[in-house]
């Protein structure tokens, strides 16, 4: 056979050959989201955000009644008409036209506006505060779950780290090294190591269940993946620039003075609902061969009612604005000042674990598994080690949690980020 039979033969093959459907790739996996991500995502897809942004708009649609002019009325009157072939003679008919309007005085539709579009604006503040709850909320459930995800982490490697232990203590048992009820005592003491794991794996999904709802994913989704450090960073700041911000930011502040001029939009609205407002009519009439016109002016007499209880009302109603105004900014500022002194306790003890203990704790455990692998330090001594180790190491991941959560609580005080 001939090199060109032989590819002419293969092109055949290939041609007549089925065609096997290509597996589908399986989808990429999604990248793991960092906090802002988080955040940005909690703004867009959280439920109680949604719904409360459907109401703001709601809101605002009342704006558009309240600028509304008031409609006139047109009546139309017919009597005393009557079918010829029923009586020939006829009766002298009656029909009439009148068109009515009521004029507002005092400027209620201006003070009836202002209200409504100071409401809006108090609505608004309103959203932003809820926002903010959620955003400090987004990243209180991000650090818990980075926590959870460092604690799995840590007790997977103590209890990978135990077992070795274990085994080379099962060694030395069937070595006759050692009496069995030494091998059984550090036997048991990896159930505690085993519990440790599976209560950091429990406390991980339920972190991460948490954080899920907070972002708007279903419940489908089982697991979520985020990266983020717990390393404190630097914060260059001090408590009264912050307390600064915070009043020039907060929305709960902001709503509260929005809710002032609300308050003396409404008594205004109310003074002017003191006046009487006229209602003019013109008139036409035709009553057989008569053609009649005429003008009319209704003006109600506020004599007894004068709108008293709504003016004393809105007044009271001002003062106690007033007051709010003075309690939301004492609020603001203390909880600047709590969340700053928070955050200094937490830092100066991340550092205290970090820079002194985290190490210490690392080294007196590697000596001592050392020394009791090789027989030169006795169980307890072993077992006290590893729980210091753990007990440290725990704590300082703690105290970078605390500095975090601490630093989260300040950018809530703040309604600023404190660490971009």
């Amino acid at each position: 056979m001939t090199s060109k039979t032989l590819r002419a033969l293969c092109i055949s093959l290939l041609l007549v050959s089925p065609v096997l459907p290509a597996h589908s790739a399986p989808p990429p996996a999604a990248a793991p989201l960092t906090l802002q991500q988080a955040v940005e995502q909690a703004r867009l897809s959280n439920p109680s955000l949604m719904a409360t942004r459907k109401h703001v708009s709601a809101t605002r649609s009342t704006a558009i009644t309240a600028g509304l002019r008031q409609n006139p009325n047109l009546t139309l009157l017919g009597q005393g008409v009557t079918l010829p072939d029923i009586n020939p003679i006829g009766n002298p008919y009656y029909y009439s036209a009148n068109f009515s309007r009521l004029f507002e005085r005092g400027q209620k539709r201006r003070w009836r506006l202002d209200s409504a579009t100071a409401t809006v604006d108090v609505t608004e503040s309103q959203y932003s505060d809820q926002e903010r709850q959620v955003v400090l909320s987004v990243r209180q459930a991000f650090t818990n779950l980075l926590v959870a995800k460092e604690a799995v982490a840590l007790s997977n490697e103590n209890l990978t780290d135990y077992r070795k232990t274990v085994a080379l203590t099962k060694a030395r048992l069937d070595a006759g090294d050692i009496p069995r009820n030494d091998y059984e005592r550090v036997d048991l003491q990896l159930a505690q190591f085993e519990s440790d794991a599976d209560n950091a794996t429990l406390n991980m999904m339920q972190a991460s269940a948490q954080l899920r709802m907070l972002l708007g994913i279903d419940g489908s989704a089982r697991t979520i993946d985020i990266v983020g450090t717990l390393d404190p960073p630097v914060i260059q700041t001090n408590v009264s620039e912050l307390e600064a911000r915070a009043l020039a930011s907060r929305p709960d502040y902001l709503a509260a003075q929005q809710s002032v001029r609300l308050a003396e939009a409404n008594a205004k609205y109310a003074i002017a609902g003191g006046t009487a407002d006229p209602t003019v009519a013109a008139e036409y009439e035709r009553s057989g061969i008569d053609n009649t016109f005429g003008v009319s002016v209704a003006i109600p007499l506020r004599i007894f009612d004068r709108n008293q209880g709504e003016k004393e009302r809105t007044r009271f109603e001002i003062d106690s604005s007033k007051f709010a105004l003075v309690a939301a900014h004492n609020q603001v500022v203390s909880d600047v000042d709590q969340a700053w002194f928070a955050l200094d306790a937490a830092l100066r003890q991340a550092h205290r674990y970090n820079d002194h203990y985290l190490e210490e704790a690392g080294r007196v455990r590697d000596n001592l598994q050392f020394s009791y692998r090789n027989g030169n330090a006795t169980l307890l001594d072993y077992l006290e080690a590893l729980r210091d180790y753990r007990a440290v190491h725990l704590s300082s991941l703690n105290a970078n949690a605390q500095v975090w959560l601490a630093i989260h609580q300040l950018s809530y005080a703040t309604a600023t980020d404190i660490v971009p």
